[in-house]
């Protein structure tokens, strides 16, 4: 048996020891709790996330704008 033909056995398997362990029925059973306790959670997808973080600083963008034109209009008038 040459060295490839070994280390693909082997990955057999351990790929075969892996399905029937119960280490898999541990892992369903920790995702279910996980997603149980997430859901009970208030929490945001990444993509709601990044589309309220895009309207924020396009919001500051115009506060900015916005504060800089009142400045410029309560500024005291040097042609009154």
């Amino acid at each position: 048996m040459d060295k490839q033909n070994f280390f693909n056995d082997m990955q057999v398997k351990i790929s075969q020891a892996l399905e029937n362990s119960p280490a898999k029925d541990i892992e369903k059973n920790v995702k279910a709790m996980m997603s149980q306790g997430f859901s009970k959670l208030d929490l945001v997808t990444r993509e709601e996330f990044d589309i309220q973080a895009q309207v924020l600083a396009k919001t500051r963008a115009k506060l900015e704008a916005l504060e800089a034109r009142v400045a410029a209009l309560e500024a005291p008038q040097k042609d009154a």
